[in-house]
């Protein structure tokens, strides 16, 4: 089908009854992170810098591949935010002794005390967003979140979300 065909008929279609739940979801991710990342970044800090110090204090991750899976980025794109965290002194990284394609990072001093510099404004930043909701609410959240997760990891990338699409994107 043509590119002018399929707009056209799109044209014809009208707009939804109702905003898609996955565009709303998109602008309200935005519009989180966007002021997530406002109030570190007026505290001096970044979301990679604040998710690296805690899985580190946390004790969760200590391999810098581990920690570009728990940050959600890739591994070259980590190497550049933890370039600066090890110029500001936060980390230190090291070669596995026993695998040494391995590079360990650790907090430094400097870096446990930024994460005690940062954890009750970004606690407060998450009693804001919470504002208004009781535990059940945020609960019944949370579960809506992942079924949105698992429907969107159940779907192939390339589309069949019409009309008599089945849970493998065919009618």
């Amino acid at each position: 089908m043509s590119s002018d065909s399929t707009r056209n008929r799109l044209q014809a279609m009208g707009p939804p009854a109702r905003e898609p739940i996955g565009l709303e979801l998109a602008r309200t991710a935005k519009a989180v992170s966007r002021a997530f990342d406002d109030a570190l970044a007026e505290l001096g800090a970044s979301l990679p810098t604040w998710l690296v110090l805690v899985s580190l204090v946390a004790g969760r991750h200590g391999a810098q591949r581990d920690l570009a899976e728990a940050v959600g980025v890739e591994g070259p794109t980590l190497s550049h935010h933890l370039n600066r965290m090890e110029a500001a002194g936060l980390i230190t990284r090291a070669r596995d002794p026993a695998n040494r394609r391995v590079h360990q990072v650790e907090l430094t001093a400097a870096g446990q005390a930024t994460f005690q510099r940062l954890v009750d404004p970004v606690t407060g930043f998450d009693q804001r967003l919470r504002r208004g909701f009781s535990d059940d609410e945020l609960d019944g959240l949370r579960g809506l979140l992942a079924r949105l997760r698992a429907n969107v990891a159940a779907e192939p990338a390339s589309g069949g979300y019409g009309p008599g699409a089945g849970p493998r994107g065919r009618g």
